[in-house]
């Protein structure tokens, strides 16, 4: 078995694409080798900056040869009256390389077995490389020289090699070779790669670690050795992580400050201008944040003066501009910039923002008598909570929207519930994120997440495929999380009529919204529960209560007896059409009638659904004698109708639990 390595020497990727990048190639080259029936081990991806390589070990040399069978023309066509191969037959075999020793009848057809050579496995990767790459996708690709191919940035040195031999590649007018290069400023800048095998040390070599998990793994040991040095923890966020190991080849972390002076502004000011802005790592001490922070460099040395002198000057000028705009913004308080807001389009024809922001205030007052909760601190809560978008500090770092207008109602303030609320209003932000802990923001998010969904699905927005630009499936989420995670008891389904409702574009897509929110909810829960009790337990509408929603899936998941399913199915099958009329148990002709009517009169549910199970589970004995003993469709159409709704009573009951067919 061989060792294969294809190294792609560019200009500086994009850290976005770099991700993708390696996804795209190791499953490229696992379909290049599936589709060739070409054995391997191990597919293995490495990227910097400047580089896309490939390993791939336990590579077989060659395709395995086959024996194939053909079938050729019928026996009358492939062979003359004398018994010898006509033209026809003489050219079945020619065709696909077979002589007559080869041939024989089957089924009155001629037949041929021919052995196929596999490929060398060197020239499949020669011919389809050039392909593989050429059909990456990302954004912002480019053209350069005088060449119609595009690329995410200029290809300049190509490394194509298995075992100890090269194997050649050409791709936009670049030849492959046995030269790779090392950081910029490394002695070993020219890197001969004899084989696979060196790769990887020869690089580091030439200070540059291929790999990112070790890159990465190294980062977050520099950065804590320099944390220690001044006796404070390193914070950072996963995706600033990944930007920075994408960003470097031969990391070094380094500690800089800035004056004591900017710690007056809020803290996620200080921190989104370090890590969004300039990609720094914050410190703390004690819970607070410190004028000092670590820069992973991409550098070789140890004088890190211009370093440290470069990152302080371009950190003093965007802290500058936070300062100069929280001073201005704090001249007056939060409230006064609502009706600023009236000049901010929210969106095409969903009026301003401050459209936006009276909307969120009736729903979240009308989720709060919901809830039994009404109170000045949340309809306060909503009348600030986009407050901010007006102010120059949220114009600057639109990322910070919330976590402004909570410090701006703080120093206006404003008490320490609506403080929070403005903040948390947002959350959850993604995926990971926190929740909102306080009931203000848990009402305030809702109704805005709520006011988002109709706005986008009103103006026939609604998401499709993957894309989701106006973050309508993580409202949705949103919405969800919060509502489950707090036992929030509210009707979603009148939330959204009446966000429909104080739209100022009039339209009936409540059914869609519905089934969107649904889908949403079923998606979330589906990793955690079967889906066929999913489906089952949405026979309640799940948007009334989706705290009820779970607690039924939760107990159905916990177990249900066999009988009381196949019982409830048996009474589903044989109810085709559901007769709602009142029952006359003086129409009843049989005692197993009675026994059932009264029997399923004295279930009830009381807030407990494993006791429900077991109180329907009781039935099951009445249901098989009803059954036994009656004919449900009566020649008498007053007795039919009469047991037709006693059977729909019954799958009322059912329906309270879930949809039984659907288990």
């Amino acid at each position: 078995m061989s060792k294969y390595l294809l190294e792609l020497g560019c200009e500086e990727l994009p850290y976005k694409f770099i991700n993708s990048a390696r996804n795209q190639l190791k499953t490229a080259f696992s379909d290049l080798f599936n589709n060739n029936s070409i054995k391997y081990n191990n597919i293995e991806v490495l990227a910097t900056p400047r580089r896309l390589a490939v390993i791939v070990d336990g590579l077989a040399e060659k395709q395995e040869d086959e024996l194939k069978t053909v079938r050729g023309p019928i026996k009358r066509v492939a062979y003359n009256e004398d018994g010898t191969l006509s033209k026809a037959g003489e050219g079945f075999l020619k065709k696909n390389g077979a002589d007559i020793n080869s041939a024989y009848i089957q089924d009155d057809y001629l037949y041929a077995k021919i052995e196929i050579k596999g490929k060398e496995t060197t020239s499949v990767l020669s011919n389809n490389i050039p392909q593989i790459v050429l059909k990456m996708q990302g954004s912002h690709f480019m053209r350069w020289g005088n060449f119609e191919e595009k690329f995410q940035r200029p290809i300049r040195w190509i490394v194509s090699i298995m075992d100890d031999k090269e194997v050649p590649v050409e791709i936009i007018n670049v030849k492959s070779g046995k030269i790779s290069h090392g950081h910029r400023f490394s002695k070993n800048e020219t890197v001969e790669i004899n084989n696979p095998d060196e790769y990887v040390e020869k690089m580091r070599s030439a200070n540059v670690i291929v790999n990112q998990d070790e890159r990465k793994a190294l980062i977050v040991k520099l950065a804590k050795e320099e944390a220690d040095k001044v006796g404070a923890v390193c914070r950072y966020s996963d995706d600033l992580l990944e930007e920075v190991t994408e960003l470097c080849e031969w990391p070094v972390a380094v500690t800089s400050e800035f004056e004591e002076k900017y710690l007056d502004i809020p803290d996620e000011v200080t921190v989104t201008v370090m890590a969004v802005h300039q990609r720094y790592f914050a410190l703390y001490k004690d819970g607070k944040l410190l004028n000092k922070f670590i820069t992973i460099t991409n550098y070789l040395g140890d004088d890190f003066e211009n370093i440290k002198a470069g990152n302080l000057r371009v950190i003093k000028a965007r802290l500058d501009d936070a300062v100069f705009f929280f001073n201005e913004d704090t001249k007056k308080p939060l409230a006064d910039y609502v009706e600023n807001l009236k000049g901010m389009t929210y969106q095409k024809e969903m009026g301003s923002i401050y459209d936006k922001t009276q909307r969120i205030l009736e729903l979240s007052k009308m989720i709060a008598v919901a809830l039994g909760q009404n109170s000045p601190d949340i309809e306060r809560t909503a009348l600030l909570c986009k407050a901010d978008l007006s102010t120059s500090l949220v114009f600057e770092f639109t990322e910070l929207q919330g976590y402004i207008g909570s410090d701006y109602a703080r120093v206006s303030g404003e008490n320490d519930k609506v403080v929070k609320g403005i903040k948390e209003h947002y959350f959850p932000i993604n995926a990971d994120s926190e929740l909102a802990s306080g009931i203000e923001g848990q009402i305030v998010g809702i109704a805005d997440k709520a006011d988002t969904i109709a706005s986008v699905f009103a103006a026939g927005k609604k998401p499709t495929g993957s894309s989701d630009p106006l973050g309508v499936r993580r409202a949705a989420l949103g919405i969800i999380k919060t509502v489950l995670a707090n036992n929030l008891k509210i009707d979603l389904l009148e939330v959204f009529k009446k966000s429909l409702e104080l739209l100022p574009v009039k339209t009936d897509c409540i059914n869609d919204i519905q089934e969107f929110f649904i889908q949403r909810m079923t998606i979330y829960l589906k990793d955690k529960y079967n889906k066929n009790i999913l489906d089952a337990c949405a026979c309640n509408n799940p948007l009334k209560d989706l705290t009820d929603y779970v607690l039924r899936i939760k107990t159905i998941t916990d177990g249900i007896p066999a009988e009381l399913t196949e019982s409830a199915n048996r009474v589903v099958k044989i109810l085709k059409e559901r007769v709602n009329s009142e029952i006359k148990p003086e129409l009843f002709k049989d005692k197993s009638e009675h026994e059932l009517y009264e029997n399923m009169l004295n279930i009830e549910y009381s807030g407990d659904y494993k006791k429900y199970i077991n109180d329907l589970n009781t039935l099951v004995p009445s249901i098989t004698a009803f059954f036994d003993n009656v004919l449900v469709f009566d020649k008498d159409d007053n007795v039919k109708n009469n047991r037709l709704a006693l059977l729909t009573k019954l799958t009322e009951k059912f329906e309270k639990l879930c949809d039984f067919s659907k288990m």
